[in-house]
């Protein structure tokens, strides 16, 4: 549908419920449910056939992922920013048979996720910039895309320009803070369906970058720049803000003709490892390169542009980092790298990370960082797949497991945090594409400061030294 007139509107209702407490309620009586419905299937299946129970697993399977995806869907914010993490990881709750499809479930989080009506949408814009006649001269009503902060509506400004008009829910700041005064149902709901998701630090990291996906200026003055630096570049295209027209509520942003992430996904071997280099660049490269870096890397931000580039959207969470620490990172990796866990140790007692009365040896330090990171580290060619990316997510995030019981005492300088992250989703996000390289030799480019080992990255330093 087009926007073709003004519309008359009931602005009272927002369908993103922005109250602690009934924001509260509703996840737990999501976890309620789960619990109710994994006792019913249970029972159920008492006497059935081996093929009944199948089915019964199967179909309580998708019915947890359906309303996991409509109630996390309508609450926005930084429960679906959950759910939308949940979408790239392999999970074992569900039975083996049945866990691609529960992940396409909740991968509609990211791509399919509920809409709010266009004529609550259209107050939000036409309260920050005035009437839509009087910068676009064609508006579609029907979202393009629906994410944890705002939906996408594709525009055509009045000088012809197409745009993508990014459009903040109302209530959605509200609901924001809400959820963070929520954590500790958040941290009931992550348990009932992944354990190792439940420690409230993990949560507290999420609301606390959301809060930045708040600022759409801020994201407007990121994206504009981070377009110019890849202006031209021969792989990756970024679209450029259109600042003049953005607002604390709209991002108005260059739009970008192309295919989404499920398009690569049914690309042959050698073009999905072709654009896994490029996610792998775009997403980590550049915090050794440039020390700033996209921090939300999931497939619902990668698009096929028509002219064969990979484009990335979405720059609300973007970070900088002190070079300093950068560098900290740089040193950790290339101590495992190298097998020298004696100074691996002693960087993370001196900065903190462990204490050395907890009883942490250096082979366990090492071991964790090859456990968690061992895929730029390993000096041959891996395929990353949904399970290894899992294994590897969960274990950072909960370092408690058997293997690795003394880094109970493991404390992140919230400095990392974030880089973590972009790292662990970064992997998960190659795991979905199940895409295979050498990791290690193309990190040795900003590990070591070696010239490219491949094809890609050679075009690329020759565009650079160009511009």
């Amino acid at each position: 549908m087009r926007w073709t007139g003004s519309t008359g509107v009931d602005m009272a209702t927002s369908g993103v419920p922005s109250g602690r407490v009934a924001r509260g309620g509703k996840l737990g009586r999501l976890a309620a449910e789960q619990t109710v419905r994994g006792v019913g299937t249970r029972l159920s299946m008492i006497g059935r056939t081996e093929e009944a129970r199948q089915v019964l697993a199967e179909r309580s399977a998708m019915k947890t992922a359906q309303q996991i995806v409509a109630v996390l869907g309508s609450m926005k914010g930084s429960a679906m920013k959950l759910g939308q993490m949940l979408s790239v990881l392999d999970l074992d709750f569900v039975p083996e048979a049945h866990r691609a499809q529960f992940t396409r479930q909740l991968a509609a989080l990211r791509d399919r996720a509920p809409a709010v009506e266009f004529p609550t949408m259209r107050r939000v814009i036409e309260e920050d910039l005035g009437p839509l006649s009087g910068i676009f001269a064609d508006f579609d009503e029907t979202a393009i895309a629906a994410a944890s902060i705002g939906q996408v509506h594709r525009a055509t400004l009045r000088d012809g320009r197409a745009v993508a008009v990014k459009v903040k829910y109302p209530g959605v700041e509200r609901a924001v803070h809400a959820d963070i005064g929520n954590l500790e149902f958040l941290s009931k709901m992550a348990r009932s369906v992944l354990p190792s998701m439940a420690d409230t630090g993990v949560l507290e990291e999420i609301a606390a970058n959301l809060r930045s996906e708040l600022d759409y200026l801020r994201e407007a003055r990121t994206q504009h720049r981070v377009a110019q630096r890849y202006r031209g570049h021969p792989y990756i295209t970024v679209p450029d803000a259109i600042e003049q027209h953005c607002s604390h509520n709209v991002l108005v942003t260059e739009y970008v003709a192309g295919q989404g992430f499920s398009h690569l996904q049914a690309l042959p071997a050698a073009d999905r490892d072709h654009y896994g280099e490029l996610i792998y660049r775009f997403y980590l490269g550049t915090l050794f390169t440039d020390n700033e870096f996209c921090g939300d890397p999931h497939p619902g931000n990668v698009l096929l542009a028509e002219d064969g580039r990979l484009a990335f959207v979405d720059f609300g969470l973007y970070n900088r980092m002190d070079p300093e620490h950068v560098d900290f990172e740089r040193s950790c990796l290339r101590a495992a790298a190298e097998d020298r866990p004696e100074d691996l140790y002693a960087a993370w007692v001196g900065r903190g990370i462990i204490d050395p009365d907890a009883g942490v040896t250096v082979e366990e330090c090492l071991a964790y960082v090859w456990a968690a990171c061992g895929w730029h580290l390993l000096d041959e060619e891996v395929t990353i797949t949904p399970e290894l990316a899992t294994s590897a997510v969960l274990l950072a995030v909960d370092p408690r497991s058997v293997e690795f019981q003394g880094m109970r005492q493991q404390l992140l300088p919230p400095e990392h945090v974030f880089s973590r992250r972009a790292d662990l989703f970064t992997f998960a996000t190659l795991g979905q594409l199940r895409v295979r390289a050498n990791w290690h030799q193309l990190a040795r480019e900003w590990l070591y400061g070696e010239p490219p080992a491949t094809g890609i990255g050679r075009a690329i330093a020759r565009w650079r030294a160009g511009r």
